[in-house]
């Protein structure tokens, strides 16, 4: 996953997260990172893990998100909350540093369609 060395040199996705901290777990299937973000740095780290502490928990179907990844996805997977809407990603935690900083999931995810393409 090469999502720490994009969003940590993009200039306005460190403006956006500026003010986000947090620990995010982040599953496909079986596979999933704990993804460190101060100060909208990110330091990510591959799974498996044994009883992780996180914040916010993002677990994404492996189709809708090899769907996401492409470089124009289709209707339904095209967005997180279009992900959420057709229940292919489950959020759990405390989503109040999820949903304070959208844009920036948003932005830093979306990276990784660049990357997949």
């Amino acid at each position: 996953m090469d999502l720490p060395a994009v969003v940590n040199a993009d200039p306005v996705l460190r403006r956006w997260g500026r003010n986000l901290s947090a620990e995010v777990l982040l599953e496909v299937g079986p596979q999933s990172w704990l993804l460190s973000i101060v100060k909208g740095a990110v330091e990510a780290r591959p799974g498996p893990f044994l009883m992780p502490r996180w914040d916010v928990a993002l677990r994404i179907d492996p189709d809708a998100w090899a769907d996401y990844l492409r470089p124009e996805p289709p209707p339904g997977r095209h967005d997180l909350f279009a992900l959420i809407r057709f229940g292919k990603l489950k959020l759990e935690g405390n989503l109040h540093p999820f949903m304070s900083h959208i844009l920036w999931f948003k932005g830093a995810l979306a990276t990784l369609r660049g990357a997949a393409a």
